[in-house]
Order: C-alpha cells, then sequence, then structure tokens
C-alpha cells in the first residue's frame, strides 16, 4: 500500500498506532507520514493542496502536499500528471494521487538512462504536439494527443505504470472506499462487511440455511 508525503505544519498532529476497531467495525483515520519542505531538495519539486471538503481533507494532516523528482524537472513532472488524468480520469481523485505516477517512473528514470531518455522524449513530443505546453492545453485536445500516441513505448509505459500508481495508496483507497486489507486484521466480520449502507438490506431468503447434503 502507497502513501504520499504530506507536509505539515503541526507535526504532533500524527497520532501513534494504527489498525482499527475490531469491536465497533469502524476504519481509523489514515496515518499519513509527513515531508517537510527543507528535506525536499530533488531536480523538480511537485506541490499542491487537498481540496476543501474532499474525502483526504478529513484524513490528512495539512492540505499541503509535496513529491519530490530526482530525475525529472518539475513542468516534465506536471505533463506526466496531466497525462495520467487523461488516461484514467477520475475526477474525484486529488492531484496528488497523480503526482504519484510522476514519482514512481522518475524513481525508473533516476536508475536507467535509456528510461530517463524515453520519458524526455515523449514528454516534449506531448508538448510539440500542443504547440507548447502540453499541461496547459485543454481537456479535448489533451485526448487527441495521448489518442494518437497509442501503442507507442512512451505511451505503454505511462499507462502501465497508472495501474499501481494511481491505485495501490491510501489516498485512492479512501477516495474510492476501499477499507484495505483486512485478513491481518481479523477479516471483514467487523471491519466493513456490513457497511454498505447505500444498498437496502437484504431479505431473510437472500441468506438462507447452508446446505450440507
Amino acid at each position: 500500500m502507497r502513501v504520499i508525503p504530506i507536509q505539515a505544519s503541526v507535526t504532533s498532529f500524527i497520532t501513534t498506532g494504527s489498525g482499527c476497531d475490531e469491536v465497533s467495525g469502524e476504519v481509523p483515520k489514515l496515518d499519513l507520514p509527513l515531508a517537510r519542505r527543507q528535506f525536499l531538495k530533488g531536480s523538480g519539486i511537485l506541490m499542491g493542496t487537498i481540496a476543501t471538503g474532499s474525502v483526504l481533507a478529513a484524513l490528512a494532516p495539512s492540505p499541503v502536499w509535496a513529491v519530490e523528482l530526482k530525475t525529472l524537472s518539475k513542468a516534465e513532472g506536471q505533463t506526466l500528471m496531466k497525462m495520467g488524468r487523461v488516461l484514467f480520469p477520475h475526477k474525484k481523485l486529488a492531484d496528488a494521487v497523480y503526482a504519484l505516477l510522476a514519482k514512481d517512473l522518475d524513481a525508473k528514470a533516476s536508475g536507467d538512462p535509456a528510461a530517463a531518455s524515453m520519458l524526455r522524449d515523449g514528454i516534449a513530443a506531448l508538448d510539440a504536439a500542443a504547440g507548447g505546453s502540453f499541461a496547459k492545453a485543454g481537456d479535448k485536445k489533451k485526448l487527441g494527443i495521448v489518442s494518437a500516441m497509442a501503442g507507442q513505448p512512451f505511451f505503454a509505459t505511462v499507462r502501465g505504470q497508472c495501474v499501481t500508481s494511481l491505485y495501490d495508496n491510501d489516498m485512492a483507497y479512501a477516495t474510492f472506499g476501499y477499507p484495505g486489507s483486512s485478513w491481518e486484521k481479523g477479516g471483514y466480520i467487523t471491519r466493513g462487511f456490513q457497511d454498505l449502507k447505500w444498498l437496502p438490506a437484504p431479505s431473510a431468503a437472500a441468506s438462507p440455511k447452508p446446505y450440507f447434503g
């Protein structure tokens, strides 16, 4: 499970302890780690805020998030974030989650010159197709540019990384309502098995006695 560094002005906000209340079945607030700005000294720094009133706003210790890139520039990271949102558009998913995509691709590039070159060439191609800045282009234009790249190694690399970067992390779980793994915490019986409040309660006929023939 992945988490994103969240910068907090008051570090004491973070409490110790994890897990959940197995008696009530309640899932506690996420304990997101901190990353102070002075420790972020990479090639590029992606920063932003979490929208007030969103699911993540209630879980994060601060509305400000920051992600460090060691190889790619801030502009290149922002372009990858925008491409990720075109490939997997989720209005509810915060930019902080798409920043994980840029961070993971940057990590691969930092240890592989060929991968770094491929990413930079792909990003440059996006900007060229947009006539300047892909990140600032309109949604329809972005979609057309990305669609035209289908089948290229750059396209496949970014799309493939999206699968894990965007969905295997605390923030995506919270946004989509997935409480995470429960087997090591006693299973789902007391941890969300009965919390589908948006569905009507099943009738008795829907749960017949087990048959042991």
